[in-house]
């Protein structure tokens, strides 16, 4: 087997320093990044590039090819935040972030959309975001792309996608296929798990590794508590290791001081951070707008085999349904979730056999999603982040009558789709859901169906939002260079200073708006 990327680049001076053994912190560090994910290690790379002492401190643990087996109960533990049971503050919606070396995009399931125009055109015209523009962004977008071997999925889609193209095929409507981060994929299907193969293109593979070979420092398992702040200016931060299964701090208070500071914990956690800092507000936009694309699903049952837990997570999608609506509910993004057994058995419910009988026909199981674009009307304001008495960050997302009406419209066009494509049956995600034999089943047994919390599953893997880009400090946290309003040397760079949410996978919109923002910044340090 060959060597592990990080053992080799420790071999040749890589310093890493794991903060539950350690506390040796570079001197005078030119910027400190907090956070390895999609933004902070993209800035991080880029800046080290640059020549600047650059320090990354990281939350979650480092975690390598090596230690990746396709154990799902392992890495949700592990690799994610809370374990993998992160949800809102009601409980209602489940929400899966990334908490490793890496981020979100070492467990994310690859797929790589540019923003859509008519999310930038909405910037543009509501947010005074001027560089929201397709022009001025497709470079960024294609060097990402070039980098991280960015590109339409080639092979032919698994069984559980191929559905999603064969049922729009016959229906008439929109399909394409999705563009993948990934070089020389064994098409394995365990990419929420961690790529064993490093053929996921992910920060831990590329940007945190071009870093280290710059001179960064990566301290990983130490959580910032707070920034320390004076006047429109931050000092520095305060951090303290994690213990040693990273449920919480331990050990001593850590003050690490730098002229230059790049928050880029995630939504959620970067406004956190913010809030545990008491850091000037006057507007109280700080944590508001925060958006989840909240997914509802359909269960389907096919005669043949799907395997939907082997070959490609998604590489088909529809966009049929994804344009920004005139009326008050919302556009959706056709995709399908990885069916790897743990995840579905939580999804399925009930209890005993008939828990059982639905899990013998994982096999012959179709997992189809319908990602709903919040965040483009006045009344979709969607959540607001808030701390808990412990200092944790949590998601207050209030669950609105067009987000119902939209799961409804949503469930009836994915069971067309499954039903086109051959499904024996479908069911609703929802603890009333049951299996139904026709379309007209369908129909009727939806309409009975109470759209509430707790009985549709919901559930996110993108979180966008808490601290939005915008013109004017009355509408948000940064301005469109995502210099903090108030704190004049505190940079965001992450999917926190999206306005809305994307209406697509926003691991690319993060990348590409991070490369462009941290560039001009570098321009404004020469």
């Amino acid at each position: 087997m060959n060597k592990d990327v990080y053992t080799l680049g420790m071999d040749r001076g890589w310093n890493i320093i794991d903060a539950r053994s350690s506390t040796q912190v570079m001197s005078s560090p030119d910027v400190i990044i907090i956070g390895s994910g999609a933004g902070g290690a993209t800035a991080a790379a880029a800046l080290a590039k640059f020549g600047k002492r650059v320090l990354i401190l990281e939350e979650g643990s480092l975690k390598t090819a090596k230690d990746f087996h396709n154990d799902e109960l392992k890495a949700y533990a592990e690799l994610y935040q809370e374990g993998a049971l992160r949800t809102s503050k009601d409980g209602g919606i489940s929400i899966l972030q990334g908490r490793t070396v890496g981020g979100t995009t070492t467990v994310n399931w690859t797929s790589s959309f540019r923003t859509p125009a008519s999310t930038l055109s909405y910037w543009r015209t509501h947010f005074g975001i001027a560089d929201a523009q397709e022009d001025l962004l497709r470079p960024y977008f294609e060097r990402i792309e070039q980098r991280l071997h960015i590109e339409r999925w080639a092979a032919s889609p698994n069984e559980n996608n191929a559905v999603i193209q064969r049922g729009c095929d016959r229906l008439g409507w929109q399909w394409d296929v999705i563009p993948r981060n990934v070089q020389g994929c064994w098409n394995l299907g365990y990419c929420g798990t961690g790529c064993p193969t490093n053929a996921k293109q992910s920060m831990l593979v590329t940007s945190i590794p071009e870093a280290l070979d710059h001179g960064a420092q990566l301290i990983h398992s130490t959580r910032v508590q707070q920034l320390v702040w004076d006047n429109d200016r931050v000092t520095g931060v305060i951090c303290q290791p994690m213990d040693s299964h990273l449920h919480d701090t331990q050990g001593d208070v850590i003050h690490i001081n730098a002229p230059l500071v790049i928050l880029a914990g995630g939504a959620i956690n970067s406004p956190g951070v913010l809030l545990r800092s008491q850091v000037p507000n006057p507007h109280r936009t700080l944590g508001r707008r925060t958006f989840l694309h909240p997914v509802c699903m359909n269960m389907a049952v096919f005669d043949h085999a799907i395997d939907g837990f082997y070959g490609a997570p998604q590489s088909i999608y529809s966009d049929e349904f994804n344009a920004i609506p005139d009326g008050p509910e919302l556009g959706f993004k056709i995709e399908v979730a990885p069916m790897q057994p743990s995840i579905v058995s939580a999804l399925m419910g009930e209890f005993g056999e008939q828990h059982h009988q639905r899990m013998q026909q994982l096999a012959n199981s179709n997992l189809m999603l319908a990602l709903m674009r919040d965040g483009f009307h006045q009344d979709d304001p969607g959540g607001q982040v808030e701390l808990r008495k412990n200092g944790d960050a949590v998601l207050d997302y209030p669950l609105r009558a067009h987000l119902w009406a939209t799961c409804k419209q949503a469930f009836l066009r994915m069971a067309k789709v499954q039903f086109a494509a051959g499904a024996r049956s479908v069911m609703p995600v929802h603890a009333l859901g049951q299996a139904c034999t026709s379309l007209a089943e369908y129909e009727t047994h939806l309409q009975q169906l109470p759209m509430r919390i707790f009985d549709v599953r919901l559930s996110s893997a993108h979180v966008m939002g808490g601290c939005g880009m915008s013109q004017r400090p009355e509408d948000g946290v940064v301005d469109p260079s995502g210099r903090h309003h108030q704190l004049h040397n505190l940079y965001i760079f992450d999917g926190s200073i999206f306005p809305s949410s994307i209406g697509a996978n926003p691991q690319m919109s993060i990348y590409a708006w991070t490369q462009k923002l941290t560039e001009a910044l570098i321009e404004r340090l020469r």
